[in-house]
């Protein structure tokens, strides 16, 4: 009876780490995908090849909020990402390369790989894009506790489906035929068994002399509510070392905007600056970058200007900012052409009251 099929081995569900991984880098790569890259110098926004690269079509085989998507997703699961441009100064992600690495001069990479081409040419780190997020690989630290979690929720899922189960034992009486051909006979005889219990609403089995099949009841009670903790408990490791609030990830409505706030402050701003350093040292000079010019990224807002006009009023009425300072934080460009901009104001109610006073005094000479 040993050779007969009555054990499966309990799956791990592959895919609850990947949907996992997958929510938190999507998230933050639609986050970062909205954000715009400029050059600005002398206070004014640089819209030259650059700014087109950067925010409309980097490559001819991709969008530009698809380049970020993928430069977030290389960038997260792989610890790395290499951008490099062409001679057509088409920006291109690597999909793989080696990396080999210097103490005084530039770390250099070959065998640098673009879907099936492979360039035999050594790229210096001066000439290449290359951002890390982190100092230890997070796709290991991903597959390690997932170890554990797997199996639990693998578990779950096999107690789950036994809950409703068909549950029989079959008495045989001492088998004549101890073959092999005689044992998967009568394996087969019991798989179709099952298989009329399982699969049909009414099931008639003729009944065998030496052979009786009797089914068990079920007393488990497992609940479905045990299956999401495990997955909301792996997810919620996987963003807690992303950075991203487990409140905004799970959609809570309450106080949204705290979360929110974290998130884009821990979580968004320092990929943005990771990038912004990058292209700042490898697409600025030196001297040009000393005398103003200088890469600036403008993420996406979580509040409109609607939302904070009271605000703008107050720091323009007190003299805090000017309006072209305040369209900035704005996200709007500034206007060259209104002086009034540039110039800050304070109304009377921000005045010393002395002041106030001296302006209402009649002259009595």
């Amino acid at each position: 009876m040993l050779d007969f099929d009555l054990i499966e081995e309990t799956s791990k569900k592959i895919h609850m780490k990947q949907l996992a991984i997958q929510t938190c880098i999507n998230m933050i790569g639609r986050t970062i995908s909205q954000s715009e890259f400029y050059v600005k110098k002398d206070k004014k926004i640089v819209k030259d090849e650059m700014y087109y690269r950067l925010n409309v079509r980097p490559n001819p085989n991709m969008s530009a909020s698809q380049f970020w998507q993928t430069v977030v997703h290389k960038l997260i699961y792989d610890n790395e990402c290499m951008i490099i441009q062409s001679d057509t100064e088409d920006l291109l992600i690597a999909d793989s390369f080696t990396r080999i690495e210097y103490a005084l001069v530039n770390d250099s990479f070959k065998d640098v790989t673009i879907k099936d081409f492979t360039f035999s040419r050594t790229f210096q780190m001066s000439d290449v894009i290359y951002l890390e997020y982190s100092n230890k690989k997070l796709s290991t630290m991903f597959d390690g506790l997932y170890a554990d979690y797997g199996e639990l929720f693998g578990r779950i899922i096999e107690f789950q489906k036994r809950k409703n189960q068909i549950r029989g034992v079959v008495d045989i009486e001492a088998v004549s035929d101890k073959t092999e051909k005689g044992q998967e006979k009568l394996q087969n005889y019991i798989n179709k068994i099952y298989k009329a219990f399982s699969g049909k609403s009414v099931a008639i089995v003729p009944q065998q002399k030496g052979f009786k099949y009797e089914e068990m009841k079920n007393s488990q009670s497992q609940s479905v509510d045990e299956v999401n903790k495990v997955i909301n408990g792996f997810l919620n490791q996987v963003a807690k070392a992303l950075g991203i609030p487990i409140a905004l990830l799970h959609g809570d409505m309450a106080d949204v905007e705290k979360p929110t706030r974290n998130y884009m402050t821990y979580c968004i701003d320092p990929f943005l600056k990771k990038i912004k350093d990058e292209l700042n040292a490898k697409m600025i000079d030196k001297t040009d970058y000393l005398a103003g010019k200088k890469m600036e990224t403008k993420r996406v807002s979580y509040s409109n200007m609607f939302d904070v006009a009271a605000a703008v009023d107050k720091l323009r009425s007190s003299g805090v900012a000017n309006g072209n300072e305040l369209r900035e934080e704005l996200g709007l460009e500034r206007v060259e052409d209104d002086p009034m901009l540039d110039k800050y104001v304070i109304t009377k109610n921000y005045q010393e009251s002395s002041d106030a006073l001296k302006g209402g005094e009649k002259d009595e000479t």
